[in-house]
């Protein structure tokens, strides 16, 4: 399996994710017919937002107004388009292979619809795709994107891009979905839906209180060319931390001065790890948990011995990774449980 390209430079994650062969575009088999409109199934957008200006790292987008051909050519954005009752008529691939880019717990939302399904790997943004469904609006806000490669969808339709150059992927997952929502008309109910997870985070704190102050590590399902990939505080850790854990500073030695991607923790180091009070592993089948148990170095370190550990499935790994208003909801449901297992002494493993 691959490390998961989080803040990443564009370069470095598409070697990444080229090299792992995982992240082949899906597509619509040819007796599949793309769909011929974005209908929005949810709450009618206000004509009175538009036009509507959104501010992003390489200037402003102007959605004119209500967008009804959206492309997601970001990552994850489709689960926020999703929640807010709209349809994308094109979704962008990151891993998986789900049915049309629509990982379990936003399928409901997406029903029957067909999008259709682009790739952003190897040659990047799949441009002539992207034109050729006539969007009139673009979504980019977790894509990597760089002047150029906005210029260039940009001269198709209006595009939404991340905030700034330091979250080029994985900017927080409220502030991409309160862009999108201002950008579909919708910044009411994307203000609620914003609201709803944090307070379910809220909630689940509540009802733990074991939680609190306790140290929590997050890793990659496997070592990386003898190395763990750990994730510091504020990368990606929010559903930890909302939850009342502390992520230890002790990783932030791991971490590339500019700070913009995962601790890696050589082999050697590896007890650093021992802070921990539990350590939640993104494994993504049992093939990963055997593969880690080879290790002598893992078989040693406290939480492994003491039973402090949580082994996700594939699903939840995938839920954690995207952090988006549809998916936070399912991890704060599956992850609560074996958190509080695993504190216990006893090693937890997430099932779907």
């Amino acid at each position: 399996m691959h490390p998961r390209p989080l803040r990443t430079t564009l370069a470095v994650c598409a070697i990444a994710l080229t090299t792992a062969g995982l992240l082949s575009a899906c597509s619509n088999s040819s007796d599949e017919a793309s769909p011929t409109a974005g209908p929005d199934t949810g709450s009618p957008s206000s004509s009175s937002a538009f036009p509507v200006t959104i501010e992003h790292a390489f200037g402003e987008t102007v959605v004119p107004a209500k967008p009804t051909r959206i492309v997601v050519a970001g990552y994850t954005e489709q689960d926020t388009v999703l929640a807010l009752g709209v349809i994308p008529v094109g979704v962008t691939e990151w891993y998986g292979e789900q049915p049309y880019a629509t990982w379990p717990w936003a399928q409901a939302a997406l029903g029957d619809a067909q999008p259709e399904v682009l790739s952003n790997v190897g040659d990047g943004f799949e441009t002539e795709k992207i034109a050729a469904l006539e969007p009139d609006l673009i979504i980019a806000t977790n894509a990597g994107m760089t002047a150029d490669t906005y210029d260039t969808l940009s001269d198709i339709a209006p595009t939404l891009a991340q905030s700034d150059a330091s979250t080029a992927y994985f900017e927080p997952w409220d502030v991409q979905a309160e862009k999108i929502g201002r950008a579909l008309g919708q910044k009411t109910e994307v203000d609620a839906l914003i609201d709803d997870v944090n307070q379910k985070f809220a909630d689940a704190a509540a009802a733990h209180p074991e939680f609190a102050g306790k140290n929590a590590i997050f890793l990659q399902n496997a070592f990386y060319e003898g190395k763990a990939i750990a994730y510091q505080d504020g990368l990606s850790t929010d559903f930890l931390t909302k939850l009342g854990f502390t992520i230890p500073d002790d990783l932030d030695a791991y971490v590339p001065a500019d700070g913009s991607a995962q601790a890696s923790i050589p082999m050697e180091n590896l007890s650093v790890l021992n802070v921990a009070d539990v350590l939640i592993w993104g494994t993504e089948g049992p093939s990963d948990r055997a593969q880690l148990e080879k290790e002598a170095v893992y078989n040693a370190l406290e939480p492994v011995q003491d039973g402090n550990l949580v082994f996700t499935d594939g699903v939840t790994a995938g839920a954690i990774y995207f952090t988006s208003v549809l998916s936070l909801p399912y991890v704060i449901d599956k992850l609560t449980p074996a958190l509080t297992e695993a504190l216990g002494g006893t090693a937890a493993t997430i099932t779907s």
